[in-house]
C-alpha cells in the first residue's frame, strides 16, 4: 500500500543549512538515542561512533551534517532549540572532547575521530549513516539510517511502514499520483487544498492543523524578516555577503514597521512595477536561504536548500496580488503545496543527492506554482498544469554547490525556482486543460527517469559543475 504523508510532514520547522545533510543526520541521531533508550543502554554507554557515507560524507562538512550529529545526540530539537545556543554547545563538545549523551550522561565524544567521513557509498541510498554505540562491558550496539531528502529518514528495514499504511487506511482520499488527487476533486466538487483538508482532518483535529499551519507560515515571514535585516558575511569560507539586506533597503527605503506583520503590511504601500516586483520575489526568496546558510530556523519546504521559494511566492500574493489575503489563503496555499510535494515524493524524489537539483529547486517551484494557482482562481486541473510547467522547466537541473556549502548557487537558485513558480501559474491560468500535452505525473515520471540516468558527480556530492569549475581559493 502506498506511503501517507502529511502537510506537516512536507513542510518542517528546522534549522539549516539543510534537510538531507543537516536536519536528516539530527532526526537520525534523536532516533538511535531512542533505541538506545528502548534497549536500555543509554547509561552504560561509553563511546559513540559515527560513521558518514557517500553524499553525507562528501559534502557533510559544509552542510554541518558533523555539528547536527553532535546537537542529535546532545538531546536537542532542531525545531525549537533557540539558535544562539548552537555554537555554545557545539564549542563545549569540541573544546572538552565530551559530549551529554540525551542530555542524560556524560561520555568522552572526539568529533576527530569519532565522526567518520568514509567516501563509499552504502547500496540503499546516497545518504547513509551508521551510529555505533560501545557499552563498558565490551559490547556494541549499531543502528544504520538513511537521509532520503526533506528531513526524512529510513532504516533499510522500513520497520515503519505498517504504522504508515494504518495512517494511510484513515484518509478518506489516499492520494499517489496526480491522476488520483484530480479525480477525487471532480468526484467530490472540490478543489485541491479541500481535499487536502478533508485527509488532514482524519489525522487530527481542525484547530491543530490550523494552529501547525500558521506556525508554519510564521516561522517563514519571520526567516525572511530576519533575513531582510541581517548584513554581513555567510560562514563557511566562500566570503558570500548576504544580498538580502542591500536589496530590501533599496526597495523599502524608510519605511516604519517593528514587527514582521507590521513590514508586510509596509511592502503593500510600496512601488509595484514588475521590476520591483521581481526584485520583492528575489529578495525574499534571498532572506530565507541566507538564513538557512548562517544555521538558522527556516521551514523545510520540502528541502532547506529550496526553503526559499514558498515563501517567497506566498509573500508574493499577499504583499502583491491581494492585500485582503489572510490565514484562510495562508493555510489554502500550504496544503496545496504540502500535497503536490508528497506526490512528487512518492513518484521521485526529493533528494538532491538522489535526484540533483531537480528533486530540491524544482519541486518547490512545482510545489508553490501550484498553489499560487488554486489562489489565483486556477482550477485544480490548471493547479495540476501549473505545478507541471514548473517541473517541466527544472528537469535536468543538477546540484554542484561551490565547497559543499548551501550558497553557491543554490541561495541564487531559489529566486529562479520562485519567479519561474509565479510563470508557471500564470501560463497555466491561460490554458485550457483540456489542450495540454504533459499530464504532471509524466513530468514525475520523467524527473525519476533523469535521476538515475544523471552522473553522480552532479548529485550533491560537489565533484562536478560549479564546485570543480570554482574551488576555495577562487573566492
Amino acid at each position: 500500500m502506498e506511503e501517507c504523508i502529511s502537510v506537516f510532514d512536507m513542510l518542517k520547522i528546522g534549522v539549516g543549512p539543510s534537510s538531507s545533510h543537516t536536519l536528516g543526520p539530527w532526526r537520525a541521531a534523536e532516533r538511535f538515542l531512542g533505541e538506545l533508550r528502548n534497549e536500555n543502554r543509554i547509561h552504560s554507554i561509553n563511546r559513540v561512533k559515527v560513521d558518514l557515507y557517500g553524499s553525507l560524507s562528501l559534502t557533510g562538512k559544509g552542510h554541518a551534517t558533523d555539528l547536527a550529529i553532535m546537537l542529535g545526540l546532545s538531546g536537542q530539537d532542531p525545531e525549537y532549540i533557540p539558535i544562539k545556543d548552537i555554537s555554545k554547545i557545539v564549542k563545549s563538545i569540541q573544546d572538552n572532547n565530551k559530549i551529554n549523551l540525551g542530555n542524560e550522561t556524560t561520555i568522552p565524544f572526539h568529533c576527530i575521530k569519532d565522526i567518520v567521513f568514509n567516501k563509499n557509498f552504502l547500496p540503499f541510498h546516497a545518504n547513509g549513516l551508521t551510529f555505533t554505540a560501545y557499552a563498558t562491558n565490551g559490547q556494541k550496539y549499531a543502528s544504520t539510517f538513511y537521509s532520503i531528502g526533506g528531513g526524512f529518514v529510513v532504516k533499510e528495514e522500513r520497520v515503519n511502514a505498517k504504522k504508515k499504511i494504518e495512517i494511510k487506511c484513515a484518509f478518506p482520499f489516499p492520494i499517489q499520483d496526480a491522476s488520483e488527487l484530480l479525480n477525487y476533486t471532480l468526484q467530490q466538487n472540490k478543489s485541491i487544498s479541500e481535499i487536502v483538508y478533508e485527509n488532514e482532518k482524519s489525522m487530527r483535529p481542525e484547530a491543530e492543523i490550523h494552529h501547525e499551519l500558521m506556525r508554519i507560515w510564521n516561522t517563514m515571514l519571520e526567516c525572511m524578516y530576519i533575513g531582510c535585516h541581517s548584513e554581513g558575511i555567510l560562514p563557511g569560507g566562500l566570503n558570500v555577503r548576504r544580498r538580502a539586506f542591500d536589496m530590501h533597503q533599496h526597495l523599502i527605503g524608510l519605511a516604519n514597521y517593528d514587527s514582521p506583520q507590521s513590514w508586510l503590511e509596509q511592502i503593500r504601500l510600496t512601488e509595484v512595477k514588475f521590476r520591483q516586483i521581481l526584485k520583492w520575489v528575489s529578495c525574499f526568496a534571498l532572506a530565507v536561504n541566507e538564513v538557512n546558510a548562517a544555521l538558522g530556523r527556516v521551514v523545510t519546504a520540502p528541502t532547506n536548500g529550496s526553503a526559499g521559494v514558498i515563501p517567497a511566492v506566498l509573500m508574493y500574493y499577499l504583499v502583491i496580488e491581494n492585500h485582503e489575503a489572510g490565514e484562510k489563503e495562508i493555510k489554502q496555499f500550504l496544503m496545496v503545496a504540502g500535497e503536490i510535494g508528497s506526490i512528487f515524493k512518492k513518484g521521485s524524489t526529493i533528494s538532491a543527492a538522489m535526484g540533483g537539483c531537480q528533486a530540491e529547486i524544482g519541486v518547490s517551484s512545482s510545489m508553490a506554482a501550484a498553489a499560487l494557482c488554486e489562489l489565483m482562481g486556477g482550477t485544480p486541473a490548471q493547479v495540476l498544469m501549473a505545478a507541471e510547467i514548473a517541473m517541466e522547466h527544472h528537469l535536468g537541473l543538477t546540484c554542484d554547490p561551490v565547497g559543499g556549502l548551501v550558497q553557491i548557487p543554490c541561495i541564487e537558485r531559489n529566486t529562479m525556482g520562485a519567479i519561474k513558480a509565479i510563470n508557471a501559474a500564470e501560463l497555466a491560468l491561460e490554458t485550457n486543460p483540456k489542450n495540454a500535452k504533459v499530464p504532471l505525473d509524466k513530468v514525475i515520471d520523467t524527473m525519476w527517469q533523469t535521476a538515475k540516468d544523471m552522473n553522480n558527480k552532479y548529485k550533491e556530492t560537489s565533484e562536478g559543475g560549479l564546485a570543480v569549475a570554482v574551488n576555495m581559493a577562487d573566492c
